[in-house]
Formats: structure tokens, C-alpha cells, sequence
């Protein structure tokens, strides 16, 4: 990806450590399954914990990531999975496809040209197909870890739809996820000045609290939450 800010080391270590919050990760693989069709493509894999779970679900499967060596531990992961592709991606970038969908999440933050990238996942799918996104939520909660893992701005459904319409999708679904964990988050990281890694916190947030506030956001959505999830077609 065209200039991704931040310590690619720090990046990594947040994506281990979240790799423990089981929990969140599946509440968030179940969100997009819906409108992943056939053949979709992830922008920004990391580690590959989302590729596996929706890998499962599908006939095919194309992970992608920008950066050199977590591209290199990445292929080395899914390396016996051989209905996963796995690929170098930057963005922007002049590339047409015909994948079914789009997924990418927790990537659009990172980019300057945040327009632009979206154009380019259009680009890479079929008339009708689907970009799937996920943000961070809230300007007000950008802090030090934000900063430490490359964010370059934390988004709200307005701004999100605006950035998507501007690079000719149309809107389908958003809302806010995680409506607690954004109360957590803001408390750990603006307050307490703590990176999101592996510990008792978050162990004890992803067993004990996910379910109940996943359980409560199918019935109600909530009028905040920790990330922005949307769903946008390329149009026909």
C-alpha cells in the first residue's frame, strides 16, 4: 500500500496479540460473509487469521499484503491451503478484476489517499460485487497507539459513506460495531496510554463482554461503537 505510515514491528505485535480475541475476530469474519461471493479478494490479510476463517466458507480465496515480511509469513502460513491464494497488493493501483467482493479491514486508515484505494478495490471487482470495509470509529479516540500502528484518521459512518461514494460505490449497509469496546478502548489507549497486545484485558473483554454486546448489537444497533462496518456495490 502507497504510503502506509507507522512501526511495521508495532504493527505486528498489535496483530499477534489480537489474534487471541477470538471472539471479536468471528463476530467480524460473520459480518461480511453475507456479500463475499464466490471468489473474493482481502486487501491487507496480515497474519492471515481472517483469510483462514473465511477461506473455510469458500471455493476460493485471494489474501493479499503489502508489506514484505509479513507477505513472506503470510504465504509461509497458508502455504498447505491451496484454495487460498496469496499475493502482493499495493494501492493505489491501475489493476482490473473480477473477483466477487472486496474485504478489507482495519487498512483504509493507514492511506493518505483513502479515495483512491477505494477506487482501486472497485476496480477489482465485477459489476455488482461488493467492497466490505471495516475502520476504526471516532476521531476523539485517536491516540498514541493509533499513531504507534500508522493511523492516519479514525472514521464515522458520515465520512466513511462520503469517501465511498466519491470512488463511485453506492452504499449499501453501515453501522457501528462494538459499541463497548470503543468505551475500552478509549479508557486503555487515550487514558492509560496502553497498546491493544495480548493480555488479561483483552482475554477477559473477548470472553466475558464480546458475547453479551455482539448479542445486543444483532437486536439493536448501537449509535456508536469501536469500528465502522459498511458494505458498498460497484455499480453495474
Amino acid at each position: 500500500m502507497a504510503e502506509i505510515t507507522g512501526d511495521q514491528r508495532i504493527q505486528s505485535e498489535v496483530l499477534e496479540g489480537l489474534a487471541t480475541a477470538v471472539n471479536h475476530r468471528r463476530w467480524f469474519v460473520e459480518l461480511a460473509v453475507p456479500y463475499l461471493g464466490d471468489n473474493p479478494i482481502e486487501i491487507g490479510s496480515g497474519l492471515g487469521d481472517y483469510a483462514l476463517e473465511w477461506a473455510d466458507r469458500l471455493p476460493r480465496f485471494t489474501a493479499t499484503e503489502a508489506d514484505p515480511d509479513r507477505l513472506v509469513r503470510l504465504k509461509e502460513r497458508l502455504a498447505d491451503r491451496p484454495t487460498i491464494d496469496v499475493r502482493e497488493m499495493l494501492l493505489p493501483h491501475s489493476e482490473r478484476g473480477d473477483y466477487s467482493a472486496v474485504v478489507s479491514y482495519n487498512v483504509l486508515e493507514h492511506i493518505d489517499d483513502h479515495v483512491g484505494a477505494l477506487r482501486s478495490m472497485r476496480d477489482l471487482v465485477r459489476p455488482g460485487g461488493a467492497v466490505i470495509i471495516i475502520v476504526p470509529a471516532f476521531q476523539f479516540a485517536m491516540s498514541p497507539a493509533d499513531i504507534a500502528t500508522g493511523h492516519v484518521r479514525r472514521y464515522t459512518k458520515k465520512t466513511l459513506a462520503a469517501a465511498m461514494t466519491e470512488a463511485g460505490l453506492t452504499v449499501e449497509k453501515i453501522h457501528y460495531a462494538n459499541a463497548l469496546g470503543l468505551l475500552g478502548y478509549f479508557t486503555a489507549t487515550k487514558v492509560f496510554r496502553l497498546m491493544p497486545k495480548e493480555g488479561p484485558m483483552v482475554k477477559i473483554y473477548d470472553t466475558l463482554v464480546l458475547p453479551a454486546t455482539k448479542a445486543a448489537e444483532q437486536l439493536v444497533r448501537p449509535p456508536f461503537g469501536q469500528s465502522v462496518f459498511a458494505v458498498a456495490r460497484v455499480p453495474a
